[in-house]
């Protein structure tokens, strides 16, 4: 699946700047989109001058809305997105089970309109104009198959209830989300990926998230928080916070997590007084990102962490103790890759000692 994402990739890139314009707001919240040709999932393209629509209804025999595109080679696919369309009045084929509606004006979605695609896997309508109360996802309960649901770009402004059970990915970018609906993951047991950066939430309560029981990936970064939130899924591996204004860093700020690999805090304010040295005791960790924060000493860290970065702050001591305890035969610093570029350090101010306690490391950017 990954050698298909890179053709992807390199099809992108091929394109005249015109094509770059026409894709450039299909970043799906910014995290890539894996997909699985085995299971015969579509293109996430779009097909705006890749294809010829009046070829395709002269050789295709099935029944395509005047206002998208149905190619053969993925007869399951409905490729809406683009059109301006301010809403989709034609009934759309039951047959479909990936339906593509991003980049329109469309600020309503109907009961009427999905509430025959008993068999929809995928749902994309990032770049729209829909509010929550034009959201009507009560004719979404029964489809036990819809797996990703993408409204990225839109105004909601709260997580809507009424997802279906068996949605994997909730994609939620970038509205204007402030709350969520009571109960709205109480039956979400199979999400691995939810995505709710670029909002507007200030608080997560408790029982907000209450059901994420398999969450993997969590992205609230770009919010209003101003102390990590506490009540956190603890099934988390992946766990984005970035462009938050944090005064601070307990050393509670992260308990609770089972097994957190991933922690993304650039741009959030941090000051070194307000870092407490056991606040990333997860020896869990593998990648750590604290770049353009107000840092002037490199923060305590777990010997295990692999990746840390740290570029874009005011650093000018570099102290061993930060990533080991102590220096021996079977005690040293796993670290492979460490960034302190654009601090206000150079390489002739790090200790002698450092290569004794970064024994394995690959780069150091300074």
């Amino acid at each position: 699946m990954a050698l298909l994402f890179f053709g992807a990739l390199v099809l992108l890139c091929g394109f005249d700047g015109a094509w770059a314009l026409v894709i450039s707001d299909m970043d799906y919240g910014g995290v890539p989109l894996w997909i699985n040709r085995l299971l015969g999932e579509p293109s996430v393209l779009s097909l705006r001058g890749r294809i010829d629509p009046a070829w395709f209804r002269a050789n295709n025999p099935q029944v395509c809305p005047k206002q998208c595109d149905c190619p053969i080679h993925w007869p399951t696919s409905l490729y809406c997105d683009h059109r301006g369309l301010e809403n989709i009045t034609e009934r759309l084929p039951q047959r479909t089970q990936y339906l593509f509606l991003q980049g329109n004006n469309i600020s309503s979605l109907p009961y009427s309109v999905l509430a025959n695609l008993t068999g929809l896997r995928w749902l994309i309508i990032d770049n729209n104009q829909i509010k929550s109360d034009k959201l009507e996802l009560a004719s979404l309960q029964n489809h036990t198959q819809l797996h990703y649901f993408f409204a990225n770009h839109n105004h909601l402004t709260s997580v809507p209830a009424g997802l279906p059970a068996g949605l994997k990915q909730l994609r939620l970018a970038n509205n204007r989300i402030s709350s969520f609906s009571p109960g709205a993951f109480q039956d979400l047991q199979n999400l691995t990926l939810l995505l709710l950066q670029g909002n507007r939430l200030r608080t997560i309560a408790e029982g907000d998230l209450k059901g994420l029981v398999q969450l993997n990936l969590l992205d609230i970064s770009g919010n209003m928080f101003s102390a990590v939130p506490r009540h956190l899924p603890p099934a988390v591996q992946q766990l984005y916070l970035s462009n938050n204004s944090f005064s601070g860093l307990d050393k509670d700020s992260f308990e609770g997590f089972l097994d957190l690999k991933y922690l993304r805090l650039s741009h959030c304010g941090l000051q070194s007084s307000g870092v407490h040295p056991q606040a990333f005791n997860h020896s869990s960790l593998v990648e750590l990102d604290l770049s353009y924060n107000k840092l002037t000493t490199t923060p305590t860290v777990p010997t295990t962490l692999q990746y840390l970065y740290l570029e874009g702050n005011k650093i000018q001591e570099f102290n061993v103790t930060s990533f080991c305890r102590e220096v021996g035969p079977l005690s040293y610093s796993r670290m492979k890759i460490l960034r302190l570029d654009g601090n206000r350090m150079t390489y002739n101010q790090l200790p002698p000692d450092w290569v004794y306690c970064l024994r394995v490391l690959q780069r150091i950017y300074i």
